[in-house]
């Protein structure tokens, strides 16, 4: 399997193929996939925890492939969670940009990070 060529419907299918197989597609409710994906998240976030801005930014190559398999494991869940939903992850990606864009416009906004509240 070429990674490079994977597309997020075939990462979708194959997702979905795996939880069959074992019969996991039982288990796999919008709940449980949440839950997991929050549990990967905070799996993530240990790596990165007392560490400074800039080592956050030069991790180590076996520190940077465990990240790379965190990352991973909440990519397959959102997408889990999200076929589960019907939800089509890169049309919902794209509109919230163009919400964000609303939210945050770049000549307003530049070199700051507050809340867009507080414009």
């Amino acid at each position: 399997m070429n990674s490079c060529n994977d597309s997020l419907d075939t990462l979708k299918e194959i997702l979905k193929n795996f939880a069959r197989e074992r019969d996991w597609e039982q288990f796999h409710s919008p709940k449980n996939l949440s839950m997991a994906l929050i549990v990967e998240a905070a799996e993530l976030c240990e790596h990165f925890q007392w560490l400074t801005e800039q080592e956050s930014l030069n991790l180590g190559q076996e520190k940077l492939a465990r990240v790379s398999e965190e990352l991973a494991d909440i990519l397959i869940y959102l997408i889990r969670l999200a076929d589960r939903l019907g939800i089509d992850l890169i049309k919902e990606t794209y509109k919230k940009i163009e919400i964000n864009e609303q939210k945050y416009p770049a000549q307003k906004v530049k070199g700051r990070a507050n809340k867009y509240t507080e414009y």
